[in-house]
């Protein structure tokens, strides 16, 4: 487990650097793609954000909320990400939507850096920003 600290403006310049950025999300796409058929079905984002705990927790206290909750829910998340109403997240859909919710992110601290604790081999996309900024100040 590794701990790293960063702020709106490490996130931003890995967002904006468009070569690994976009090969961040060229991963997380590939992680999420189980089927391996190029697209994100609604089951897959699913069980990403599934797995992320997000909506069923508050500060880490556990959160009920009812299947007909979350399935509304993670059909509104499926349904943003989907930009043409296709039925299907590609990757250029996938990767404009994690642009978006980076920058969000990165608005969301500014210049008040946070500290995040990460299992080691973790792959996701802020752990990545971290990753980008110690190689910037070991060149």
């Amino acid at each position: 487990m590794g701990v790293v600290i960063i702020d709106g403006s490490t996130i931003r310049e890995f967002v904006e650097n468009d070569e690994q950025f976009k090969k961040a999300v060229d991963e997380s796409f590939s992680d999420l793609d189980i089927n391996n058929d190029g697209v994100l079905s609604r089951s897959e984002l699913r069980t990403a954000f599934e797995s992320l705990r997000l909506v069923e927790s508050h500060f880490g206290i556990d959160v009920a909320a009812t299947p007909e909750a979350l399935t509304k829910l993670y059909d509104s998340i499926f349904d943003k990400f989907d930009g043409d109403s296709n039925g299907t997240v590609d990757k250029e859909e996938f990767g404009n939507e994690m642009k978006k919710i980076m920058l969000a992110i990165a608005d969301g601290l500014g210049s008040s850096p946070i500290q995040m604790a990460l299992e080691d081999g973790d792959r996701n996309l802020l752990k990545q920003a971290a990753d980008f900024e110690t190689s910037k100040l070991s060149s």
